[in-house]
């Protein structure tokens, strides 16, 4: 996949214009809209018989492309299909979604912050984005940086679509296995085992971050 050519002053200023405008409907999307909580997802689904699969994938994929919470698909998901075809739903779903808003994101605002940010940002962002694939898979792989909210960030960087894409995928398994094999669905809440492994899978990818944003060797 290519990105979109750079474009001139007047056509950037649209696009940055357009580009808010769909965030802030996404956003205005996540605060209005109720999204079901775990029980209820599970109950809706499973009333679809041997379709549910598919419904599942799709309404997650679709939904969670706007700043609404995973939790809800993946706790259900296990109850649901059972631990594998659960997690295996899930990380179909979060990769498509991740990949429509990071496509939506780069095609409308573009590479923004290697033309428009401040001149330390832009330092940084190079500096993150030289190193793509081990950036994204880092960054996914701390359960506080929400998921939305990466896509449209690494959209208007210079990561690559390979990158992004290479490193989503695998950096999604801990937080969402944590939760399709050990969530409550009863309850939404996280099992105490569920939660240790989010906090060993967050540290690796803190240190992977900071290992990111250190200076080039040209820099040195």
């Amino acid at each position: 996949m290519t990105d979109p050519p750079p474009p001139n002053g007047r056509t950037a200023r649209v696009r940055w214009a357009v580009l808010g405008v769909v965030l802030v409907a996404l956003v205005v999307v996540a605060l209005t809209v109720p999204l079901p909580g775990a029980v209820e997802v599970r109950d809706r689904v499973a009333a679809l018989g041997p379709w549910a699969p598919v419904a599942f994938l799709l309404v997650h994929a679709v939904v969670t492309v706007a700043p609404f919470p995973r939790t809800a698909f993946s706790i259900s998901a296990g109850v649901l299909f059972g631990p594998w075809l659960g997690l295996a739903l899930c990380l179909v779903a979060s990769t498509v979604s991740a990949a429509a808003a990071f496509t939506l994101v780069r095609r409308i605002g573009g590479r923004a912050v290697q033309r428009l940010g401040p001149g330390r940002v832009r330092m940084l962002e190079a500096r993150l984005s030289s190193r793509g694939f081990l950036t994204v898979l880092s960054a996914r792989l701390v359960p506080v940086i929400p998921f939305a909210p990466l896509n449209y960030t690494l959209g208007v960087t210079t990561v690559r679509w390979r990158h992004y894409l290479a490193g989503t995928a695998p950096g999604l398994v801990p937080g969402t296995a944590a939760a399709v094999l050990l969530g409550d669905a009863a309850t939404g809440a996280l099992s105490p085992t569920a939660l240790a492994v989010l906090l060993v899978s967050g540290t690796i990818g803190l240190v992977g971050v900071l290992l990111c944003a250190r200076p080039t060797a040209d820099e040195i």
